[in-house]
């Protein structure tokens, strides 16, 4: 799955992410923009190894790229996809997000979801 995901490195950009999320923050939910957010901050990390990093974009030019295996355009089923494929980068790299990681995420997270349900990404953080 991880090499597969390479592919998707082209569509990653700094800017591109946050206009991204940005757009798609209610669509995509709770728990996903968590899981993109986990990911971009581990990717910010200087202590973070190159082959991390390029897991990190290969996943977020994924969900990024406009065109995936479930189109986003489908009601309910179409982030599904999306959210696998973070969920899949998130345990491949794990041990980059720290507590500091964690703590960028759910408070630009507040910033979008200000009365999000902390227990919507408990089973998140519990497998990191």
């Amino acid at each position: 799955m991880l090499s597969r995901i390479k592919k998707y490195a082209v569509f990653f950009s700094e800017s591109r992410f946050w206009n991204t999320v940005q757009s798609y923050a209610k669509k995509i939910g709770v728990q996903s923009l968590y899981s993109s957010l986990l990911l971009f901050y581990a990717f910010k990390r200087k202590e973070t190894p190159t082959w991390a990093k390029n897991i990190i974009i290969g996943v977020l030019g994924y969900l990024i790229a406009p065109i995936d295996l479930i189109p986003d355009l489908t009601p309910f089923i179409g982030y599904t996809d999306d959210l696998g494929v973070l969920g899949v980068g998130l345990v491949a790299i794990a041990s980059y997000i720290n507590d500091a990681v964690k703590l960028q995420a759910k408070s630009t997270l507040k910033v979008w979801f200000s009365n999000y349900d902390p227990a919507e990404i408990e089973n998140i953080d519990s497998k990191l």
